[in-house]
């Protein structure tokens, strides 16, 4: 294997010295911001940008109408719930009623045939 040779802090410092002369120049090249091709991509960003809101905002309702949705189908069908909870006591309350009157019914037969 060879030998290795760092470089030395003279090296590296003209490498970096290269390198931000070529970023300057780089920077200086770059087109003005009145060139008519910058505003049209400025104003299409700013365009998606708008758009990307509106549909945030628009989901944002729609989740919210699903939810408000479906909190009134879940009190729908509580309240579905409790009235058929009502009608069962009601008809359960009937049949107790029945069955006592055919209690009674048969007590009496009973009496009347001694």
């Amino acid at each position: 294997m060879r030998n290795f040779k760092e470089k030395g802090f003279g090296e590296r410092r003209e490498a970096a010295a290269k390198a931000k002369e070529a970023a300057l120049q780089k920077f200086a090249e770059r087109k003005a911001e009145d060139d008519p091709a910058a505003v049209a991509r400025k104003a299409a960003r700013l365009e998606a940008a708008k758009a990307r809101e509106a549909r945030a905002v628009e989901r944002k309702a729609k989740e919210a109408e699903e939810k408000v949705q479906r909190a009134a189908e879940k009190a729908a069908k509580l309240a579905g719930n409790e009235l058929e909870a009502a009608k069962a006591a009601e008809r359960q309350a009937a049949l107790a009623i029945e069955q006592k009157a055919a209690r009674d019914a048969r007590y009496a037969a009973r009496k009347a045939k001694k």
